[in-house]
C-alpha cells in the first residue's frame, strides 16, 4: 500500500498526513541522491562501482572502521553491507584486515583508489551546495530548519526503539 494513499484518506489528522509525506520524501530523496551519484559516475566513465558503493566510500572517508560500525555510525543504510565491502575490496577501493583485539572483526579503510572515488563524490556534493546557495534553496531557512526537524524525528524513532511505549 502506498503511503500517499493512506495519508490522503478523508478524516485523517493533519499530522498523520504530514508524517506520511515526510516518510515518503525521505525515502524518495535517498533514492534520488543515489541516482545523482550514478549519473556523475556514468558521466565520468566510472562504471565498475555503483552509487551505493560510492556513497559508502564517501561516508567512510579517512576513517578505519569495522563492518558493524558502518551502520552504527550512519555510513551505510542498506542491508547487504558485506557484499558491497567484499566487492570494494576485490576492486581495490578498500583495504581490509582482521582486528588484532577481536580476530572475528574485520577493519576496513580506503585505498588510494577509494580516496579518489571519495573525492569525486565530495566534489559533486560541493558543487551542489554551491548551487543551492545561489537561489535553489536558502541554507539558513531551508536546510537548517529541515535538519533540525529531521534530527528531532531521528531522536523520536530512537526512543521508540529503546523504550517501547
Amino acid at each position: 500500500m502506498r503511503m500517499d494513499i493512506v495519508a490522503t484518506r478523508e478524516g485523517q489528522p493533519a499530522i498523520l498526513v504530514d508524517y506520511m509525506e515526510t516518510l515518503e520524501l525521505i525515502e524518495r530523496l535517498h533514492r534520488l541522491l543515489l541516482d545523482v551519484i550514478k549519473d556523475e559516475f556514468e558521466r565520468l566513465g566510472i562504471l565498475q562501482i555503483n552509487a551505493v558503493q560510492g556513497l559508502l566510500l564517501f561516508n567512510i572517508g579517512g576513517n578505519e572502521v569495522t563492518a558493524g560500525e558502518l551502520r552504527s555510525r550512519g555510513y551505510y543504510q542498506g542491508s547487504n553491507v558485506s557484499y558491497n565491502l567484499k566487492k570494494l575490496v576485490e576492486l581495490g577501493y578498500m583495504h581490509h584486515e582482521r582486528c588484532r583485539a577481536d580476530r572475528r572483526a574485520v577493519r576496513v579503510r580506503l585505498t588510494e583508489s577509494g580516496m579518489a572515488i571519495r573525492g569525486v563524490v565530495a566534489d559533486l556534493m560541493q558543487r551542489h551546495a554551491e548551487r543551492l546557495t545561489s537561489g535553489a534553496l536558502d541554507a539558513d531557512d531551508g536546510l537548517t530548519g529541515t535538519n533540525r526537524s529531521l534530527r528531532r524525528l531521528e531522536r523520536f524513532w530512537t526512543e521508540q526503539i529503546r523504550y517501547i511505549y
